[in-house]
């Protein structure tokens, strides 16, 4: 329950100050046995709690999955296996998956996008981690441009859509092999870019961890690095970042 409606009770007489003050000090998270849902996580931050869902039970999943959707009226799953999609739609037909990106979600309906955020590829094989940010910062109220397969292997390809990279309030670079999409992007924009290294590559890149080496290293400033094939965090903080470009809008 969230305080509005406790001290809208209050005010009508339907629950008591003792009351209340228990409520209040109970009532941010609801205990499920297995799992504590962080109920008053959108009131403090903005942003409602998250499913990863890649390793829980069945039965979790799916009374995790209906306690978010029936306090917030949508659901945000992450890492989701088609599997648990199968069994997920069985009981929430309307539930929306894609394989790619492996996000699981039940989305409001004409939900209000504002703001612009760039999110750029190296290449295709970085495409399924940049879908999970780009969805991810969707979800959440954000509008989102694509620009893939634009990685320094032919830099003239992304010098073709520079101008409406630099006009995001916030762009996210993926990046497998060295991982040097975000140094250069850091050279060519005024606002933030959020670097993600992604687990592409052959045997040096070592699942990732050269491209996080080298986003780290990086000599252009303005770069933030997240982990490796990290897009939701990724999607998560570009939303932040063009919330506050908007004027701090949820």
């Amino acid at each position: 329950m969230k305080v509005e409606q406790i001290l809208e009770q209050v005010q009508k007489g339907t629950l008591s100050i003792e009351e209340a003050k228990q409520k209040l000090h109970t009532g941010t998270f609801e205990e499920m046995g297995y799992a504590k849902l962080d109920t008053d996580r959108k009131n403090r931050t903005g942003f409602s709690e998250v499913i990863f869902c890649s390793g829980k039970a069945d039965e979790h999943l799916l009374h995790i999955f209906e306690r978010i959707c029936s306090m917030e009226g949508e659901v945000l799953g992450t890492r989701a296996s088609q599997q648990q999609y199968e069994l997920v739609k069985r009981y929430f037909p309307q539930v929306e998956y894609n394989p790619l990106s492996r996000i699981l979600k039940i989305e409001k309906p004409d939900k209000k996008r504002i703001g612009k955020i760039a999110v750029c590829t190296a290449g295709t094989a970085d495409i399924p981690v940049a879908e999970e940010a780009a969805q991810t910062a969707e979800f959440f109220g954000s509008h989102v441009e694509r620009i893939y397969d634009v990685g320094v292997s032919g830099v003239h390809r992304l010098f073709s859509r520079i101008d409406q990279i630099q006009s995001a309030n916030c762009v996210i670079a993926a990046a497998g092999m060295e991982g040097a999409l975000a140094s250069v992007l850091g050279g060519l924009v005024s606002n933030p870019v959020i670097a993600v290294p992604t687990s592409v590559g052959y045997g040096a890149n070592f699942h990732g961890l050269s491209a996080l080496l080298t986003m780290i290293n990086s000599c252009a400033n303005g770069i933030a690095v997240v982990n490796i094939d990290n897009g939701y965090g990724a999607g998560y903080m570009a939303t932040q970042i063009n919330r506050l470009a908007e004027g701090g809008n949820r």
